[in-house]
């Protein structure tokens, strides 16, 4: 049976056993994790129990140091398909790491930089036309497409993060990874930056896993929640069969000082 296939259920993200340890301190510690397509996934824990660093090992910015990770049946952590796989794999951090001076715009074409020939890609102020249109209703899908000409600088924070997703939608994804996308938003912008990546996961079909360390958050916008503790996955539920008592224990629980974030 293939990765990620359980007869019936195929994840789009299918992960098993990862280790990964930094100076003999262990941060993951054999995690299991899959997250199919048309799902907002949220994870959860405290810090240092893993989270970003899973993210990290998954579009590999990260080498683990044990452990597969498959995105759609295809190996990304090791052999011939890496690139070919991790192109399917975009990410939204905590800061939106835009160029100030540029246009949203060319903000989000730049999310298709991995799509051109190379003497394209080394003039991205020449982007295609094609590529324009498609970065325009990118911008058009997070709301924003009416902001396409200023400046980035210009834009709120909450703003800034919706076209650094639209930027992530224009590299053509099948896995959106967000790594506390929203811990320096106001409640107001973090809910409209949670609903559009729930929307996105559910419209687009998109399998997307999201850092947070807002559990009431989580709770309101993901379909599923799963908590790391130590490492490894402690709770993995629907949202809707949780409450914010369900998700203490992952704070609670979390005592080892060894582990880093």
């Amino acid at each position: 049976m293939p990765p990620g296939h359980d007869g019936g259920h195929v994840a789009r993200l299918h992960v098993r056993g990862l280790r990964k340890a930094y100076a003999g301190r262990r941060v993951l510690d054999g995690l299991d994790l899959d997250v199919p397509a048309g799902q907002l996934a949220a994870l959860l824990g405290a810090n240092g129990c893993g989270k970003s660093t899973a993210l990290r090992c998954v579009v590999g910015l990260e080498t683990p140091d044990a452990g597969s990770i498959h995105v759609d049946g295809r190996d990304v952590a090791a052999g011939d398909n890496v690139r070919a796989g991790r192109r399917e794999v975009a990410m939204v951090f905590q800061h939106s790491h835009l160029v100030g001076r540029r246009s949203a715009l060319d903000n989000v074409c730049a999310g298709a930089l991995g799509r051109l020939p190379l003497h394209r890609s080394l003039a991205p102020l020449l982007f295609p036309a094609q590529i324009r249109r498609e970065a325009m209703a990118c911008l058009d899908r997070v709301g924003l497409a009416h902001r396409a000409g200023d400046r980035v600088s210009r834009l709120s924070g909450g703003q800034r993060q919706r076209v650094a997703i639209a930027r992530a939608l224009c590299q053509r994804p099948r896995l959106l990874l967000a790594d506390e996308p929203v811990s320096a938003l106001d409640p107001a912008a973090a809910e409209h930056v949670l609903a559009l990546l729930a929307g996105l996961a559910h419209e687009q079909d998109l399998a997307v896993l999201a850092v947070l360390h807002q559990p009431d958050l989580a709770l309101r916008h993901a379909d599923r929640v799963v908590g790391l503790l130590h490492g490894r996955v402690h709770l993995d539920a629907a949202a809707t069969d949780l409450d914010a008592g369900d998700l203490d224990q992952l704070y609670t629980g979390a005592r080892r000082p060894e582990v880093v974030a």
